[in-house]
């Protein structure tokens, strides 16, 4: 490991402004950044640790929640708050990581962490988000559990966050502290950015920016699910995970909103798709036209082929239970 200088933030101003000099990182958690320091792949001058801020609180906002950027996803996960009104976020949360790993990781490190492309963390190989420019080894690779979404010909890499998918269902709102003191909210649909040909760029975080809460709107009431689809029961990331936010009205589904997991290189929303469930009844067919919109521009790179047909299932499924029918 690299020599760094570790800095202890005791205001979210002394943080922001001390993370605007170069090759400056915030420590908070470090479930993910510290895993990417032994290995070489980030290589900070400067930590910020910003565990001492006021940011480790669960608030009632305006109907809705306030989440601070340093509540552990453990503690999130159990907040009864969060398990009585949104628990497709709950359930997301107990789906990822190790009990050890949901103890220490935050809330903002979660939507943060960075892609489990095997290629990304392997420092022989090319990689445009690790080293712009340098190219894409994972094309033309093992491609098991990369992109069939929103990919591009620089980055076929998958958003590893279970929590971001649950929150992107639940459109939340990311509270962003710029320097000198600005502050702005961000949709979480607008938070990250796909790879284009900067895939590096991952988030709209612009340099010294800090996280400081989430803001869940009020609870939905409607009906919620989170099912994740892996290779083990335990400590895998999502082949394909969906987000259900679903609510039905006189045998008709009145509202809409599905994110996904493990097809893309955010959490992805499609609202033709959810536009085209709205008003309608449930059955096979409308099902079936769903997961047609969603995946009419699916594009498997060989080994991920498979997604295509399994997220199709598993949409299916969560819609049939989501409506009242048979999972």
């Amino acid at each position: 490991m690299r020599d760094f200088v570790y800095l202890r933030a005791s205001s979210c101003e002394e943080a922001t402004a001390e993370a605007q000099e170069p090759a400056t990182a915030f420590l908070a958690g470090g479930t993910n950044l510290l895993d990417l320091m032994k290995l070489g792949i980030e290589a900070p001058a400067r930590l910020v640790d910003v565990n001492r801020l006021d940011l480790g609180t669960i608030q009632e906002r305006d109907g809705g929640l306030r989440i601070g950027a340093t509540v552990r996803n453990s503690d999130l996960a159990a907040d009864e708050r969060v398990r009585r009104s949104y628990p497709v976020l709950s359930r997301a949360l107990l789906a990822g990581a190790s009990g050890q790993l949901r103890n220490m990781a935050t809330t903002a490190g979660n939507l943060l962490q960075r892609t489990r492309c095997p290629y990304f963390h392997d420092t022989a190989m090319a990689c445009n988000k690790r080293t712009p420019g340098a190219g894409c080894s994972a094309m033309g690779g093992f491609t098991r559990n990369h992109a069939i979404l929103g990919a591009s010909d620089h980055c076929i890499a998958t958003h590893p966050s279970d929590m971001a998918v649950a929150m992107a269902a639940l459109e939340a709102v990311v509270e962003i502290e710029a320097p000198r003191g600005g502050r702005r909210h961000v949709p979480i649909g607008n938070f990250y950015r796909l790879p284009g040909e900067t895939p590096q760029i991952e988030t709209c975080l612009d340099p010294g920016d800090l996280i400081t809460a989430v803001v869940l709107p009020p609870p939905p009431g409607e009906q919620q699910i989170y099912r994740k689809i892996r290779d083990r029961a335990s400590y895998a990331f999502a082949l394909v995970s969906i987000a259900a936010v679903l609510r039905m009205e006189g045998g008709r589904v009145a509202g809409a909103r599905l994110a996904f997991g493990g097809l893309a290189p955010r959490p992805w929303r499609d609202p033709d798709v959810e536009a085209c469930l709205v008003g309608q009844g449930p059955s096979d067919d409308l099902f079936d036209m769903a997961a047609d919109r969603l995946l009419h521009r699916a594009q498997g790179q060989g080994d991920n082929d498979f997604k295509i047909p399994l997220a199709r299932r598993t949409l299916v499924s969560v819609l049939r239970e989501a409506t009242g029918g048979t999972a």
